[in-house]
């Protein structure tokens, strides 16, 4: 069975500094809870995504027990949109589209996410108990991350 997580976040900047950030993987850390320990192990990785990009991480999601992570992006449309699937990792399928669209003097930031958890059945019950909670958690704490690096701006007139 497959599960799906959707976030949408209002940015307060322009779609290009917006862009910018998110498709360098070095900022994925910035915006990664530090329970974490989230670490980019690609060698010699390009500042800025690119279809076919292979990005390794080693992560500790669980009682501070590594795995590794590898993920390609898949597509891209500049300034649009990305999406990256897993290669190897903790799920049995993981499918990330992110979604930018511009609105109201800043961006519409949309995540959604398709994964299937490992393990089968008792995959199904860890996303109940464990896996949604945890990643509803990681998204909570990539709102406020967004939120402070592109905070709303202050009218001076007022």
């Amino acid at each position: 069975m497959y599960y799906q997580l959707k976030r949408e976040q209002f940015i307060h900047t322009d779609i290009e500094t917006l862009w910018n950030f998110v498709s360098s993987p070095s900022n994925l850390k910035r915006i990664t809870p530090q329970s974490m320990c989230i670490k980019i192990t690609t060698s010699n990785a390009a500042e800025i995504i690119y279809p076919g990009m292979i990005i390794t991480y080693k992560i500790y999601p669980i009682l501070n027990i590594p795995l590794n992570w590898i993920t390609e992006i898949t597509q891209i449309k500049t300034l649009r949109f990305f999406v990256d699937e897993q290669r190897m990792g903790p799920y049995k399928m993981w499918h990330h589209q992110h979604i930018f669209k511009e609105q109201d003097g800043g961006v519409l930031m949309k995540d959604i996410v398709t994964y299937i958890p490992p393990f089968g059945i008792f995959g199904d019950i860890l996303n109940s108990l464990f896996i949604k909670k945890q990643l509803n958690s990681i998204f909570a704490y990539r709102f406020k991350a967004m939120d402070n690096f592109f905070p709303p701006k202050v009218d001076s007139n007022t």
